[in-house]
């Protein structure tokens, strides 16, 4: 565990903590021709070195170097085909980790894996996806007619308060896994505090009643979730 520690951090520092955005900017222009690409897999190496400071682990290291370049390169070449740009930044970091699991358990890389798999909360899986996107078409659909009633009259984030309600039944479930049943008030507080300025904005109670039951039955969704999965 500790040697798939070690790469991870090493990779955290090459990725994020010394790569200045001038060269993310240079790579995404210039891409194989980018001398800051050859600069980034070679602090990358570097630190690898450093951090596992044993030159029997040569041959990880070559790795890292040689797939890294591979998956950054790649990654240079598809970024135009993406309008939401996260999801091939997401994609290469789980490239990248990947490579880092393989290094590290190469000897039982199999085994270990399934040993892994066997550990693997498959209640608490569940509960998580379940809360995140399952659930809000669930309150979509619930909230569908109300939603028709309301007239929006100012800017939001695309899908924000879909994330929002995501996040916040993450919490709560989280809280409930805890123990935590007081932090949910304080959640529930919090979020009618930021609610405030813009239901007295609207002066809408239309608006208000739709938020107040949009909230109760996120709540109420991740609240039933975790005590049906407590009680697992």
């Amino acid at each position: 565990m500790i040697l798939f520690t070690k790469l991870f951090l090493a990779h955290l520092i090459g990725d994020f903590l010394l790569q200045p955005n001038k060269w993310v900017l240079h790579k995404e222009e210039k891409k194989a021709k980018s001398k800051y690409l050859y600069f980034h897999v070679l602090i990358h190496a570097a630190a690898t070195l450093l951090l596992l400071w044993d030159f029997s682990y040569w041959k990880i290291v070559l790795v890292i170097l040689v797939s890294h370049y591979i998956i950054d390169l790649l990654k240079l070449h598809v970024n135009r085909f993406f309008e939401n740009k996260s999801i091939p930044f997401f994609i290469d970091q789980v490239l990248h980790i990947i490579v880092l699991y393989c290094c590290a358990y190469f000897d039982n890389l199999w085994v270990h894996t399934q040993e892994l798999l066997t550990l693997l909360d498959w209640n608490l899986v569940t509960a998580v996806v379940f809360v995140t996107f399952p659930a809000a078409i669930i309150m979509s659909k619930l909230l569908e007619k109300m939603s028709d009633q309301l007239e929006m009259d100012h800017e939001s984030l695309p899908n924000a308060g879909k994330y929002i309600g995501i996040i916040e039944r993450l919490f709560v479930l989280a809280f409930i896994i805890l123990d935590q049943w007081g932090a949910i008030g304080l959640l529930i507080t919090a979020k009618s505090v930021f609610r405030f300025n813009d239901l007295k904005e609207s002066n809408s109670r239309k608006l208000t009643e739709y938020i107040l039951i949009g909230t109760l039955i996120s709540f109420g969704i991740a609240i039933i979730t975790g005590i049906i999965y407590t009680s697992l």
